[in-house]
């Protein structure tokens, strides 16, 4: 089969390919078996082939792009995945018995058919052309360039500018209970970080970090059954396993000062013996592996330390709706959606970082509270800051690129421009106040050389190719200026040489024109070509007319076309210079990239705070959450016509350690117990929050268990998923928590409910001692406020007029005693026999629990007496007897009488 046209791509530094037309003589090979993975051996196999099985040799788990000119080929099974799995034609080399499966994309759309494989759980390694087809002599050669993984791919157009693609790798110890290493990275970013975890910590770690793709050890899924289970209902086909070899502790540490070019890692502030070591020198490996680089910017490892952070499991990452609904997993409608006005994407990912990581040290917190605070009060300042930050493009993803090869002259031109804003944002923070823009001041590197050498080197607006010349600045280099003084004088050359010719033939039709295919020639009208000179030789025969050349035009041809490739070559030689000229100035771009996004999210911040009205809160390490006129920051901002009411959150570790709050559905119980954990939630990233005043003592961790859904991927039902949750708060929450928890005990049957309720505030409030927000249908918990000092009641104020309810949306003092639940149903258009019907049981209900929550509040059975038992929902049918009984004066009553009542007792029972 013969070459296609070759055209240009990125590679690993090797010899540069050129963008011309053109086929080599690489011949058709004979077909091998089809459908295998491993090369046949009967017939015998062309060069070509036997390259192709070479390169799948060396990375067998992925599907190979092997390029062949204008297209990426597969072939065999990798063919067979590719057209099933990207609906393209499955063709075959030759045909026969021997056929061998092919299917192919081409190079300049090859992105998309990538991102395709990789979203559907699939590892390609792309397998380049590493010369110039007219260069090489026999077969052109090839090899991997580098292995794409969910985890590992930073096409632009396949990830999200506002959010990280991070991989990430868990080493797991050997002995049980150990601490565990965690490490994760942003290959697009340069972003690694690494933490420690308890084994009961790693699943919501993993869980908040979101990563594309895990590495693993191999044999891990069968060792750690409960955990895999969970990673494996998180991630599905984006585990990969690696051998148990490449997590050696030795092994790894020697990876990571090789990579880092440093003695000891103690500079990161990491343990030689530390348990992340082994995941992140696992993972430093695999990047080099999968990249066939040394990853330049991925620089220093960022040591997490759980201690640092709020903790947000999962269930309450989901219920608070931070980065997506809970409805349909999408960020419209979601607290970072809400949040951000950063105008760069560094900052947008930052802030997203933010929110998933709030702070717990009240010092750090104020830090960040005291730069939001600064710019808050300088509208103008924060405004200009916000207008030079807008010029700033993803310098993170740029740097990213020049460090792995892949950025061509625009690139280098958007990093330019990007970095010429630093000088003025660097001078609007010099008179800053608050320690964190003063800090942000100072890491700011104008990088004015880095920028200048690049501007020096490029024109302002470089075409995208970056093989076909037009991107270096003329009066650069001296030696190209006269390649394309040569070049550029073909023109007038022409057309001084066409009028010398008409002069001398005297035919006024005579012209001189140029192809890429015949190069330079002369063409007369078919009806005059007998009078061609005799100097004139034939070239080729169109349809009106006849193409010449002369040794004169052979001549200049060499000579203008010898300047142009030389052109073309050097200029490429002077970009690729440029590029790895900044690889070493990765460190400098990468820190002041990181200061910008602080800025950015300082600034987006307080803009908010100017927009929504938000108050800065006091921060303390006390033990009261009080928040004056809070408001929920996601649904005041909803325009559905009605204005949002605020209210008044008040909780500490005396006589409101817990909240029962009763009231109607509809009325606003989860928007208020939500809107009070998203309120202390803003607080500890330093931000400002809704509400008129507030004062946040930090809390550890923030716990939410609201509404209720089935797991069908666990095989678990609503109720259990509710109690699953309940079971962490109870386990995991300490008197530093905020547990905020909303119809606990619903999914089951009422008496059930009521009392799983019941004990799990009593255990809140004499074990755990959380700081706890309580909504409940349960009115009957209102009791409990009489019993534990820690408990007070609040309700959600209505309004009954003429058989309607009005929802006030106001906590108010107090418990309630009615749901209203009938009346919601109307409102639904449940038909009126159901809802008269529905009244009438709720009658009889009412009157039969009358004394339900005395005899809950009964002290424990004594000694002997029968287990507990099921309550029956309408209650025992002795309630009737025993009452009757009770009713008797047995004083007044006679002998007959007394038969009478003995004979109504038995027909009652």
């Amino acid at each position: 089969m013969p070459e296609k046209s070759f055209v240009e791509t990125p590679g690993p530094a090797g010899r540069p390919a050129r963008n011309r037309r053109r086929r080599t003589g690489e011949a058709s090979d004979p077909p091998a078996e089809g459908g295998s993975l491993s090369p046949p051996t009967s017939p015998p196999m062309s060069p070509m082939m036997a390259q192709f099985w070479r390169a799948k040799k060396a990375e067998p788990g992925a599907l190979l792009f092997f390029r062949m000119g204008d297209f990426y080929e597969l072939f065999d099974e990798d063919a067979r995945i590719a057209s099933r799995e990207l609906g393209i034609a499955l063709t075959s080399r030759s045909k026969g018995d021997d056929a061998v499966p092919m299917a192919g994309v081409p190079v300049r759309a090859f992105e998309s058919y990538l991102m395709k494989l990789v979203r559907r759980g699939h590892k390609v390694a792309i397998c380049e052309q590493l010369e110039d087809p007219r260069d090489a002599r026999g077969l052109v050669e090839r090899g991997i360039v580098r292995v794409v993984t969910a985890g590992t791919i930073t096409e632009e157009d396949a990830l999200d500018a506002r959010e990280n693609n991070y991989l990430a790798c868990l080493h797991l110890p050997s002995r049980p209970g150990a601490r565990a290493g965690l490490a994760w990275v942003d290959l697009s970013t340069g972003s690694l970080s690494a933490s420690e975890l308890a084994p009961g910590e790693i699943a919501d770690e993993i869980a908040r970090i979101q990563p594309a793709e895990l590495l693993w050890p191999a044999g891990a899924r069968e060792r750690e059954g409960e955990l895999a289970a969970e990673l494996s209902r998180q991630l599905g086909p984006r585990i990969s396993e690696r051998e148990e070899w490449r997590f050696d502790p030795g092994a790894t540490r020697r990876t990571l000062l090789r990579h880092f070019k440093v003695a000891t890692l103690e500079g990161f502030g990491v343990e030689e013996d530390s348990a992340l070591v082994p995941a992140a020198g696992a993972l430093v490996e695999y990047l080099e592996e999968t990249q066939r680089s040394a990853c330049e910017h991925v620089r220093r490892i960022h040591l997490v330390q759980p201690g640092d952070h709020l903790i947000l499991d999962r269930a309450t990452r989901s219920c608070l709706e931070l980065v997506r609904t809970q409805r349909d997993g999408r960020r419209e409608g979601t607290l970072v959606e809400t949040l951000d006005a950063t105008v760069t994407p560094m900052g947008g990912r930052l802030l997203r970082e933010w929110l998933l990581a709030p702070l717990r040290g009240p010092e750090a917190i104020l830090e960040r509270q005291r730069g939001v605070a600064e710019l808050f009060e300088a509208p103008f300042l924060r405004e200009e800051l916000r207008e030079r930050l807008r010029e700033v493009l993803d310098v993170e993803r740029l740097a990213a690129k020049v460090s792995t090869g892949r950025a061509n002259a625009r690139d280098l031109a958007a990093l330019a421009g990007s970095l010429a804003a630093v000088p003025p944002v660097r001078a609007k923070l010099e008179s800053a106040y608050s320690a964190m823009l003063g800090r942000l001041d100072a890491d700011l590197d104008p990088l004015e050389d880095v920028a200048g050498r690049i501007r020096a080197t490029l024109v302002d607006a470089p075409p995208l190719s970056i093989k076909d010349g037009g991107i270096v600045r003329e009066g650069f280099s001296g030696e190209l200026d006269e390649l394309r003084a040569a070049s550029g004088d073909g023109r007038s050359w022409m057309a001084r040489f066409q009028a010398a010719e008409v002069e001398r033939t005297g035919i006024a039709g005579l012209k001189v024109g140029f192809n890429s295919v015949f190069g330079y020639y002369i063409e007369i009208p078919r009806g005059q070509a007998e009078r061609a000179p005799q100097d004139y030789v034939r070239k080729q025969t169109v349809k009106s007319a006849e193409r010449y050349v002369t040794p004169e035009l052979k001549e200049f041809e060499a000579k203008v076309l010898g300047a142009e490739e030389r052109a073309r070559e050097l200029e490429y030689r002077i970009f690729c210079e440029l590029r790895e000229a900044l690889v070493p100035e990765l460190g400098r771009i990468l820190d002041t990239a990181h200061a910008l996004a602080q800025v950015d999210v300082l600034a987006a911040l307080a803009q908010k705070a100017a927009e929504n009205r938000y108050t800065a809160p006091a921060i303390d390490r006390g033990d009261t959450i009080k928040i004056v006129d809070g408001r929920h920051p996601v649904i005041e901002r909803v325009p559905d016509g009605e204005s949002f009411v605020p209210n008044d959150s008040h909780l500490d570790s005396g006589e409101r350690r817990i909240t029962i709050l009763t009231g109607p559905n509809m009325a606003g119980k989860s928007t208020y117990i939500r809107q009070t954990a998203l309120i202390v939630l803003l607080a500890q990233i330093g931000s400002f929050v809704p509400a008129r005043e507030a004062k946040i003592g930090v809390v550890d961790r923030i716990f939410t268990r609201v509404g209720a859904s089935d797991d069908i991927g666990r095989g678990e039902s609503t109720f259990m998923v509710e109690m699953v949750e309940v079971a962490n708060i109870l386990n995991n929450a300490s008197s530093r928590s905020l547990v905020v928890l909303d119809e606990v005990g619903r999914g089951t049957s009422t008496f059930d409910g009521l009392a799983l309720a019941w004990a799990i505030v009593e255990h809140l409030h004499e074990k755990v001692r959380a700081r706890t927000l309580f909504a409940t249908h349960y009115h009957q918990l209102t009791e409990l406020s009489a019993r534990l000092s820690g408990v007070c009641n609040r309700n959600v104020a209505v309004r009954e007029w003429n058989d309607e309810i009005v929802f006030l949306h106001r906590i108010v003092e107090g418990g309630t005693d009615r749901s209203y639940g009938i009346h919601v149903a109307r409102l639904a258009g449940v038909p009126p026999e159901v809802l008269e019907r529905a009244r009438a049981i709720l009658r009889d209900l009412e009157e039969d629990s009358e004394d339900l929550t005395a005899r809950i509040s009964r002290h424990a059975p004594k000694s002997g007496a029968r287990g507990p038992q099921q309550l029956s929902l309408f209650g025992p049918r002795e309630s009737k007897v025993e009452a009757a009984l009770a009713k008797l004066d047995l004083d007044r009553l006679s002998p007959i009488d007394a038969l009478l009542e003995l004979k109504r007792l038995r027909e009652l029972l």
